[in-house]
């Protein structure tokens, strides 16, 4: 019968166990992934999608390559690997939508910040002390690379205006993930009145501690998708903080995932 052992299709005995497979391959191979799901040891049928994975080895490309797949079947992968998405803001939402996009594999991500990392910062956004003065976009992608070298990236250290977002016009979908409410107000406008071809993911409302399942994706119309709790915006005495800023972010990045993927 015929199975895909790392991606790669092989004949096998009928019966077989994936430990069995395994140790005919290399017994050194830790874990075993059958069809997107990690097991102890099953039959194998026909067609089955077995991973091999041994811990604490750095993966190749071509390993990385089917893990992800194993992880979220081939359609699913293809179309995320395909999927060119702008973030526009690098702060406690873009900082984490870049890394949840990265770790699942979407193809190419363009990257957009002028400024530089802060110490209040590392309240909620994807930082770490050693990253404090570095440009935003530079430490992004420097992290990014530790969870997935494998992604394209393109860097836009500049401040971002409806003059410049030509600078975007290769993306499938535009994310907007700044701080200031009337950045917000002007790219948004601007994407859906002078780039209707692409999808648009937005945020309101995200600041405190309140109840997370307040927070939501609301489709407000075609293409255009708004998360968040749509009241509690940062004000004196009600900051940002990491668990709902990650939780809107988290939103925002499954909502890009579903477009990709299904196209909604």
């Amino acid at each position: 019968m015929d199975i895909f052992l790392n991606e790669k299709k092989i004949s096998a005995k009928e019966g077989i166990t994936a430990k069995e497979l395994r140790n005919e391959y290399n017994e050194n191979y830790d874990v075993i992934i059958v069809n997107g799901y990690p097991i102890e040891d099953k039959v194998l049928k026909e067609n089955d999608r077995v991973v091999l994975i041994q811990k604490g080895k750095k993966p190749t490309l071509e390993e990385f390559e089917a893990l992800l797949t194993a992880r979220h079947t081939p359609n699913v992968h293809k179309a995320l690997k395909k999927g060119k998405v702008a973030i526009l803001g690098l702060g406690g939402l873009g900082s984490n939508i870049a890394s949840s996009l990265a770790r699942i594999g979407v193809g190419k991500l363009i990257l957009a910040d002028f400024d530089v990392v802060e110490p209040s910062n590392l309240n909620r956004q994807n930082y770490f002390i050693n990253d404090i003065g570095k440009l935003k976009t530079e430490a992004t992608k420097e992290n990014i690379e530790r969870i997935n070298p494998f992604v394209d990236i393109t860097l836009v250290n500049e401040k971002i205006s409806k003059e410049n977002m030509e600078l975007f016009s290769e993306a499938d979908i535009i994310v907007e993930a700044f701080d200031n409410p009337n950045c917000k107000a002007e790219i948004s406008n601007y994407v859906l009145i002078h780039m209707r071809d692409k999808y648009l993911v937005a945020s309101s409302g995200m600041a405190g501690y309140y109840d997370s399942n307040i927070i939501q994706t609301k489709k407000i119309r075609d293409k255009f998708y708004i998360c968040g709790d749509f009241v509690n915006e940062a004000k004196e005495g009600d900051g940002l903080m990491a668990p709902r800023v990650s939780i809107c972010a988290n939103h925002m990045a499954n909502k890009v995932v579903q477009i990709l993927v299904d196209g909604e």
